[in-house]
């Protein structure tokens, strides 16, 4: 029975000696070996683009180290989690004198409320955290967190490096390639290690014969591409199918469809779409799209975003729904919205066309020689635009 396992686990290394790239963290001179050498570990925040080594690089420090190792995602840990298990950290800590590395992947995924929860279990040393990011710490980290780690930036994996990976992929599977086929695969994967393995696994499941159920050894280039494509489709998270579904989730609200719109949102958040992200749309389209037919769709917008900061994932996906159900069967009225982008298109024509001086502020005398404010009236219904477009009308 085959294993369900990714090949990308499979192949993990064991051992510092066995781990590809980063040789500026943990080669013979590295920041992080000498850390590791002299048993000063540190909380860290590893920097650097998917399949680059974070994960690995963090469970090799807490075996090298004889720490104790867990590892979260923070699409799916709540406060009540990171609570439980520095608990467990200082009971660990207090009876076996054993470190606990808290490895928390895609740190930047939770909120401000969220992070701010490590502060004082960072600082007196329950925990080592070790945050994975793939966004600029400086602004996805709170600085308080940011001051008390130290930030080591991992570089995509170079040719010669993904090369020996691919290689490892190759004999784990029994599979061989020609040159091209490697050299195809090295450019696919872009730098990404895990790409380049799932790319493997999924060409060598589509090179099965269907009729004897054994499956070929050698990988053409045309098996390759077929597998690039599907594993494009399959693991896209920033690329096309990102902006499709965002852009039906709009639609979607747009047509006072909340069936349609919610089941868009729960795709989102079963990619592990920054919440964030998503209740920015809300905020806007609450203007863009409902804009007067309801000015209190801008309130609940503004609440729903407020709650996402404040709870984050798993449980603000609850108040995502909520807004989502909301925005799509409140009325639609486009003419703020519609009333913005005509005047801008004036402004982008004529320019900076003269205020009228009974708008002007006289803040000198001179300005009021000048006729700054002569004239002016609270509540006319005279135009005030500039006079070549006194007749206009942006709002309807």
């Amino acid at each position: 029975m085959e294993s369900s396992t990714p090949l990308a686990d499979l192949l993990r290394p064991q051992k510092l000696s066995d781990f590809v790239g980063q040789q500026h963290l943990v080669g013979l001179n590295g920041v992080i070996r000498k850390l590791m050498k002299s048993d000063q570990l540190v909380s860290m925040i590893f920097w650097g683009p998917p399949g680059s080594g974070k994960t690995t690089l963090a469970s090799l420090i807490a075996k090298t180290t004889k720490s104790y190792f867990v590892h979260a995602s923070a699409v799916t840990t709540t406060l009540a989690d990171v609570r439980q298990i520095v608990k467990q950290a200082k009971e660990r800590l207090l009876v076996y004198q054993q470190k606990t590395i808290f490895f928390l992947d895609e740190i930047h995924r939770f909120n401000k409320a969220q992070q701010d929860a490590f502060l004082p279990h960072v600082e007196n040393g329950t925990i080592i955290l070790i945050g994975a990011t793939t966004e600029n710490p400086s602004f996805e980290v709170i600085g308080p967190l940011l001051s008390r780690c130290r930030v080591f930036v991992l570089n995509q994996l170079e040719e010669k490096e993904l090369n020996k990976i691919i290689e490892r992929g190759l004999n784990y599977l029994n599979l061989k390639t020609e040159a091209d086929g490697k050299e195809f695969l090295v450019q696919a994967s872009n730098g990404d290690a895990r790409t380049a393995l799932n790319i493997l696994e999924l060409a060598k499941i589509m090179i099965k014969d269907k009729k004897s159920g054994r499956k070929n050894s050698q990988l053409d280039i045309q098996t390759l591409k077929q597998a690039v494509q599907k594993e494009y489709l399959l693991y896209d998270r920033q690329g096309e199918e990102h902006y499709n579904t965002i852009s039906s989730y709009i639609k979607s609200m747009r047509a006072s469809n909340p069936d349609a719109a919610l089941y868009y949102l729960a795709r989102m958040v079963e990619a592990g779409e920054d919440p964030k992200f998503i209740a920015r749309r809300m905020v806007i389209f609450a203007s863009e799209d409902i804009g007067m037919a309801q000015p209190t769709a801008l309130v609940v917008a503004n609440e729903v975003f407020r709650a996402v900061e404040t709870i984050g994932y798993p449980e603000c996906a609850i108040n995502l729904a909520h807004g989502t159900v909301y925005l799509s069967k409140a009325p639609k009225n486009r003419s703020a919205y519609d009333g913005l982008r005509a005047a801008q298109e004036d402004v982008k024509k004529f320019g900076n066309l003269p205020i009228p001086l009974n708008l002007r502020n006289p803040v000198t005398k001179l300005m009021k020689d000048l006729g700054y404010g002569q004239g002016y009236e609270k509540y006319t219904k005279e135009s005030l635009l500039p006079e070549k477009l006194k007749d206009k009308k942006y709002f309807k």
